[in-house]
C-alpha cells in the first residue's frame, strides 16, 4: 500500500515537474535590456505577430479570439517552434473567455506573449485625435481586465498600452499626455492588484519626424524619479524601411535607428518588421538585427505576420482547417537557421544603464509636439478600480497539456501534407533547433499566386512609404526529492 502510494505520487509529481520545467521564466528589465536574472544574460526577442483572421479574428459576440482555439494554437506553436520563434505578439483579445490551454501550449513551447490591451472596436482604444473622448472608466475597466486575464501566465512578457496612436500631425498635440496617463493607470493597477510586476510599454509608428519626440516623451521621468509610474517600461516600433534584397543596414536607415536609440534608458525593439513592397521577402535584415550592427541597442523584433490576411504579409495561409506554408516562411526559416542563437542569447547584460532623462520641454524637438507633462487625472470611477481591482476578475492559469501532437492538416508550399508535427516542450525559451520538420523550400511556388500572395498588390493600411530618407521607415505594413518527501508525508500526517 505504502509503496503503491509513493509510486503514484512520484508519477503525478513527474508530470507536474515536466510541466513546470517547461514554463518559461519571467524576465526583468534592467536599463535598456531584457535580462534573465538567473543567468545574467540579456534576452533577444525573436517574435511573431499572431492574429489569425486579422481584426476579424476578435469578436466579443462569438466568444472566440486568437488564443481560444487549442488545436490551432498547438499547430501554430509547433510551426513557430520550427522557425525558432520565442515570443508572439497578440493584438486583439477578449478578457472574458478562457485562454488557459493556448497560453499553456505557447508556454510549453518556450514562447513569451506580448499582449496588446486595446482592440480596434469602439470604446476599446485611445483615439489619436481628441483622446479625451475615449479615456473613460469603461475603457480602463477593459484594459485592466486584459491585465487580470493574462497576469498569471509566467510567459506573459509585457503589455502594450497602445499601438500607433501617434502617427500623424493631428495626433501630436494631445495624444502624448493620454498615452502617459494610460501607462500610469496600467502600472498602478498592476502594482496594487497583480502579484508580478509585468512591464508596460508602447508600440510606435516609425514615422521619423515624430518618433524621437514620442520616445523621449514616454521614456523620461518626472523629478528624476526612475520609478515614475507614468514612464514607459519599454519602447517598440513598427518599422518597414528594410525592403528587398538590395537594402542594407544603411540604406534602410537602420543605422540611424541605432544611433538615435543608443542611449535609451528603456529597452528598444521592433514590434513589427518585414516590408512586403518587394517580393519575395528575403529577410536580410535579421542578420543585422541579431548581429553586431544592432544587438548592443535593440532587443530583437517581431515578424509581421504569421497568417495571410488582406494586407499580404502572411507566412502561412489558412483555409478552413487546412494550413499551407508559404515560401516566405521557409525563406525566414533558412535565414534564422544561419544565426548562432546560443551566442546571441548568451551575451551578458550590461553592468550599467543609461541615465533616465528628466521630463522637460527641451527633450521635445518638433514644435507642434506636446511638451506638457501635466497628465489628465484618471476619469471618474477609475481610481477605485486602480486601488481595489475590478470585479469580476478574469483569472488565467497554466494547465497541463496531455497531447502535443498536431491534429489539423498542414501542407508545404507545393501542397504536400506534412505529417508528424508536434510541439516539443522545452525547459527555457525556444531557439531554432528545438523542433524540426521538413516544411519545403523557400522557392516561390506557383500555387501561391492563386492565393493572392505573389506580391502583385502589397497595399495595406500602413502603406505610407516615403522617398524622404528621414521618413524612410514610415510604415508599409500594417531537486526533485526535496519536493517528493514533503508531499508523500502529507498522506500520513
Amino acid at each position: 500500500m505504502l509503496l503503491a502510494l509513493i509510486q503514484s505520487t512520484l508519477v503525478a509529481l513527474g508530470a507536474l515537474a515536466s510541466t513546470a520545467m517547461a514554463a518559461v521564466k519571467p524576465l526583468e528589465i534592467k536599463g535598456q535590456e531584457f535580462v534573465d536574472a538567473d543567468t545574467g544574460n540579456k534576452f533577444q526577442i525573436v517574435g511573431m505577430a499572431y492574429q489569425p483572421g486579422g481584426s476579424a479574428g476578435y469578436n466579443p459576440t462569438t466568444g472566440v479570439d486568437p488564443l481560444s482555439h487549442p488545436e490551432e494554437c498547438k499547430r501554430d506553436a509547433a510551426l513557430m517552434q520550427i522557425l525558432g520563434v520565442n515570443a508572439i505578439r497578440v493584438y486583439n483579445l477578449d478578457p472574458n473567455i478562457n485562454h488557459d490551454e493556448c497560453a499553456s501550449i505557447f508556454n510549453d513551447a518556450g514562447m513569451y506573449m506580448m499582449i496588446d490591451v486595446n482592440s480596434p472596436l469602439p470604446g476599446e482604444a485611445i483615439a489619436s485625435v481628441e483622446p479625451w473622448t475615449t479615456y473613460h472608466v469603461g475603457y480602463l475597466n477593459r484594459t485592466f481586465a486584459i491585465v487580470e486575464a493574462f497576469s498569471n501566465y509566467p510567459n506573459t512578457l509585457l503589455f502594450f498600452s497602445a499601438n500607433e496612436v501617434i502617427e500623424r500631425d493631428e495626433s501630436v498635440e494631445f495624444a502624448p499626455q493620454y498615452l502617459r496617463a494610460v501607462t500610469r493607470d496600467l502600472k498602478n493597477y498592476i502594482k496594487n492588484n497583480i502579484k508580478r510586476q509585468i512591464p508596460v510599454g508602447y508600440s510606435a509608428a516609425d514615422v521619423r519626424k515624430m518618433l524621437w519626440d514620442t520616445w523621449n516623451y514616454l521614456q523620461c521621468s518626472e523629478d528624476d524619479d526612475k520609478d515614475d509610474m507614468s514612464r514607459a517600461d519599454l519602447f517598440a516600433l513598427n518599422s518597414y524601411s528594410w525592403c528587398g534584397p538590395d537594402a542594407t543596414f544603411t540604406t534602410s536607415s537602420y543605422d540611424k535607428l541605432v544611433q538615435g536609440f543608443k542611449d535609451s534608458s528603456i529597452p528598444i525593439f521592433f514590434s513589427e518588421y518585414g516590408c512586403n513592397e518587394v517580393q519575395p521577402r528575403v529577410w536580410n535584415e535579421v542578420n543585422s538585427m541579431y548581429g553586431s550592427d544592432m544587438v548592443g541597442t535593440f532587443s530583437g523584433g517581431v515578424v509581421y505576420e504569421y497568417t495571410m490576411e488582406d494586407n499580404n504579409y502572411g507566412l502561412v495561409n489558412i483555409t478552413g482547417d487546412t494550413l499551407t506554408i508559404l515560401s516566405d516562411f521557409n525563406r525566414l526559416k533558412e535565414k534564422f537557421a544561419g544565426i548562432k542563437w546560443k551566442d546571441v542569447q548568451s551575451q551578458k547584460a550590461s553592468s550599467s544603464a543609461p541615465k533616465v532623462p528628466k521630463c522637460s520641454s527641451s527633450l521635445i524637438k518638433q514644435s507642434a509636439f506636446n511638451s506638457n507633462f501635466t497628465l489628465p487625472r484618471p476619469p471618474p470611477g477609475a481610481q477605485e478600480l486602480i486601488d481595489d481591482g475590478i470585479s469580476p476578475k478574469p483569472q488565467g492559469k497554466i494547465v497541463k497539456i496531455s497531447d502535443y501532437q498536431v491534429t489539423l492538416e498542414v501542407r508545404d508550399p507545393e501542397g504536400k501534407e506534412i505529417k508528424g508535427l508536434k510541439v516539443v516542450p522545452v525547459n527555457s525559451f525556444n531557439m531554432a533547433g528545438e523542433n524540426d520538420a521538413d516544411t519545403g523550400t523557400g522557392e516561390h511556388s506557383t500555387s501561391e499566386n492563386k492565393n493572392g500572395t505573389d506580391g502583385s498588390d502589397s497595399s495595406s493600411s500602413n502603406n505610407n512609404s516615403s522617398g524622404d530618407d528621414d521618413d524612410a521607415a514610415v510604415l508599409t505594413k500594417p531537486m526533485m526529492w526535496a519536493v517528493v518527501l514533503p508531499l508523500v508525508a502529507m498522506f500520513f500526517a
